[in-house]
């Protein structure tokens, strides 16, 4: 039996509440039901974070330790807790036009080269879509293009996944407030593809009506998602196993369109993972395009 680290007491991100410090077994426990059921890599000291994470739910539901939490969870008949957690330790940081050199190559190379090849709808995918800020700036990007050049791209769908059923109504409802838009989103676009409503701001319906929503899990098949010709998995693979990297970044090269392209974070690399893409640089970053040939390999 693992001895208990040392007992201490945690303050849940000034939220008042407190925590004792999880035993070394417990955590592992719980390290493995997260990445067997997310395919989420904690590190051998992240208790901190599970405590930011959980506490404030774990004193909410009464349950005081996390091998009681790990054990009804592992039972199977509480998926409304199930999906709290996972929304709990996957939801994170995200803003409208991250990094902005994705968006900036989606305009001035993806778009006007898929125009030119008469693409008749283009299919781009947002993966971990988090509240929407992502899939909501593609179509932006998109309805900029289309305006720059009337009549030159036909249809475009964006399809936005998430693991957690709790942030894809946040990002279906397409509704911010003054705090959310002010992470990455400049006043010309605010005023342009927002509605004002009160205290709070509605993406345009012109935007919205380009983006559906449903709930997908990385590990899971998603080839019922269909093909795309773009997808973006932004600051996404960080948080999995080097097996898991290798599945999924494979499983995004099937359902890509030849010559399709995929988005990483800026600090992720396909390097050791996948021979499936080449890289494409642009003036400020990089994308990587699926090789010629991939599809035709039996992988489709």
């Amino acid at each position: 039996m693992h001895q208990p680290i040392r007992s201490t007491e945690y303050q849940g991100q000034g939220q008042g509440l407190t925590a004792t410090a999880y035993s070394a077994g417990e955590y592992d426990a719980f390290r493995e039901y997260l990445e067997s059921t997310c395919g989420i890599v904690l590190g051998d000291n992240k208790q901190y974070l599970v405590m930011s994470r959980l506490g404030r739910l774990m004193n909410e539901l009464g349950i005081g330790s996390l091998e009681e939490l790990v054990k009804r969870l592992n039972g199977g008949l509480d998926r409304k807790l199930r999906e709290r957690v996972i929304e709990a330790m996957t939801t994170n940081e995200t803003l409208w036009f991250r990094d902005s050199f994705p968006f900036d190559i989606l305009k001035e190379i993806i778009l006007p080269e898929l125009a030119e090849r008469r693409v008749r709808k283009v299919r781009i995918w947002s993966a971990a879509c988090s509240s929407g800020q992502e899939p909501y700036s593609i179509s932006m990007t998109v309805q900029e293009y289309m305006s720059s050049n009337p009549g030159r791209l036909g249809e475009v769908e964006i399809v936005a996944t998430d693991i957690s059923p709790a942030v894809l109504e946040e990002a279906k409802a397409a509704r911010y407030d003054a705090m959310a838009l002010a992470r990455g989103l400049s006043e010309e676009r605010k005023a342009r593809f927002f509605i004002q409503e009160g205290d709070s701001w509605r993406v345009r319906p012109e935007i919205a009506r380009r983006v559906s929503f449903r709930q997908a899990n990385l590990l899971q098949p998603y080839t019922t998602l269909g093909r795309f010709d773009v997808v973006f998995c932004r600051n996404v693979l960080i948080y999995f196993s080097a097996e898991s990297k290798r599945d999924i970044l494979a499983r995004m090269a099937r359902v890509l369109n030849p010559g399709g392209y995929l988005f990483l974070g800026s600090s992720e690399s396909i390097t050791h993972y996948s021979d499936d893409f080449e890289m494409v640089r642009g003036r400020r970053g990089a994308v990587y395009q699926v090789k010629d040939g991939v599809q035709a390999l039996g992988r489709s």
